[in-house]
């Protein structure tokens, strides 16, 4: 009798070993987050760095640092069902090592690797790519430089070409476009220059491959309704069908806009003033909604708010904890909220 139960476990292990084997499935986790000036203690020459200084009004330290950074892994951590990330594009960080410091003293236990280029940015901030090395292998990292009408300069777009399970090239941009200093309108021409140099970026690789897998994240300083990610990037909405679970897009359309929906709900990953603004977003090219192997889960984007991250009280209730508030020292986290989604991977 315990011969003929060894057998049928046995030949059970083995059925749900073959089963796994033909249809092997894998998650990706993607994430996007302004970390809010992630700035050193140390004075750098040519740049204007000087608020985030120990001796200036704000009283910027090492240990205020340390705090942050403490801050900053806690919520990455907590991503992702606390797993953490595969993929996260930051913005607002003045220099690699704060990302290399992050990545060594919090993430012991995973093998992230990071893509990185110094921008031109009077502030010295830039963007970054924090990536899980056991799934992805960087090809390439590019500077896409963002050329302004009055020739001011600004962050870098990054572009990170990454294997991804040894087989498929995705390209991922990492953006962090021009502020709305002066207002709206005043302002709204430098993101049409930044988004008009990543649509070509973008075009450039759609011609080469109509089948590219591309995921373009980071702070836009607009939302998903303006001129810049309308019409200039044309990253066009998508809508989960309550009924079918399945998106609802146009198909004549290369890029789609994750945050869309969420969007149209009056909802935001940035409050300024009384209005929540969506400002940071993920956009993913055609492959990424209707390909057969790696494609977004439906409903899966998200603003990421652990509730440990959330004012609990006062006038600024329900907005992301920062770590300033003016100049007051709150020792939180950042103005925005990450956002996220998720994409199924079935292999063959």
């Amino acid at each position: 009798m315990k011969k003929i139960i060894l057998s049928v476990v046995c030949l059970f292990i083995i059925s749900q070993f073959g089963f796994a084997q033909k249809s092997k499935t894998d998650t990706l986790f993607v994430a996007s987050w302004n970390l809010e000036n992630l700035f050193d203690a140390v004075k750098d020459t040519g740049k204007n760095d000087g608020e985030f200084l120990p001796t200036s009004k704000i009283n910027w330290t090492q240990e205020r640092l340390d705090k942050k950074l403490e801050n900053l892994s806690k919520v990455i951590r907590d991503m992702n069902l606390g797993h953490g990330p595969d993929i996260l594009g930051v913005v607002e960080v003045e220099h690699q090592a704060l990302l290399d410091s992050l990545v060594s003293r919090y993430f012991k236990d995973k093998n992230y690797k990071i893509a990185y280029f110094e921008s031109p940015d009077k502030r010295g901030i830039d963007n970054g790519l924090i990536y899980n090395s056991d799934k992805f292998k960087l090809l390439s990292e590019i500077g896409d430089t963002v050329k302004l009408s009055d020739n001011y300069p600004t962050r870098l777009i990054l572009n990170a070409n990454l294997l991804f399970n040894k087989k498929d090239t995705i390209s991922f941009f990492v953006n962090h476009w021009p502020a709305r200093l002066g207002g709206q309108e005043k302002s709204e021409p430098n993101r049409i220059d930044a988004a008009d140099i990543l649509k070509r970026e973008v075009d450039k690789r759609l011609i080469a491959n109509p089948n590219a897998k591309i995921i373009i994240m980071g702070d836009f300083n607009d939302e998903p309704g303006n001129k810049s990610i309308k019409e200039i990037l044309s990253a066009d909405s998508i809508v989960c069908n309550v009924k079918t679970h399945k998106p609802d897009f146009n198909k004549k359309s290369e890029l789609f806009n994750l945050a869309y929906e969420d969007f149209s709900k009056g909802m935001g990953s940035y409050k300024y003033r009384d209005t929540w603004n969506m400002l940071d977003q993920i956009i993913v090219s055609k492959n990424l909604v209707a390909g057969k192997q790696l494609k977004y889960i439906c409903s899966s984007f998200e603003i990421f708010k652990p509730e440990f991250m959330v004012t609990r009280s006062g006038k600024y209730k329900g907005t992301p904890f920062p770590t300033y508030g003016g100049r007051t020292y709150l020792g939180g986290y950042s103005d925005h909220f990450p956002v996220t989604a998720r994409f199924v991977f079935k292999g063959k």
